[in-house]
């Protein structure tokens, strides 16, 4: 299970519903945290003063069909970030690695997420 930091846990379940329209999985209340499904896979968000400080992404999220998905997270008011790096450059939010096309965003603990589709 992959594991996100929050600073303030509130806010995070926020962005989660909000913004990601996500609801925490009711099964998974005893982790210490707030557990979310998505696609078959769990990721536990958790309450810490670490929160933001990597600098890596800290999670990918898969979609079949990225422009529709960017489409729908945008108009829930996500902003994707541009990038412009040897070996990574976005155009639209959007950069191609191999077979994948991958956007990025920041949630509201300052984590790095990745959405991306495979060809």
């Amino acid at each position: 299970m992959a594991v996100l930091p929050a600073s303030d846990l509130g806010r995070a379940q926020a962005f989660y519903k909000d913004k990601l329209g996500l609801e925490p999985d009711p099964e998974m209340s005893d982790t210490g945290g707030v557990v979310y499904s998505v696609g078959g896979h769990r990721f536990l968000l958790y309450e810490t003063g670490f929160a933001g400080t990597a600098k890596n992404t800290a999670l990918t999220l898969e979609t079949a069909n990225l422009d529709g998905t960017m489409t729908e997270m945008r108009g829930r008011g996500v902003s994707f970030e541009e990038y412009d790096m040897p070996g990574l450059k976005t155009e639209n939010g959007v950069a191609g690695i191999g077979t994948e096309r991958t956007a990025w965003f920041v949630d509201s603990e300052s984590n790095i997420i990745a959405v991306s589709e495979r060809s």
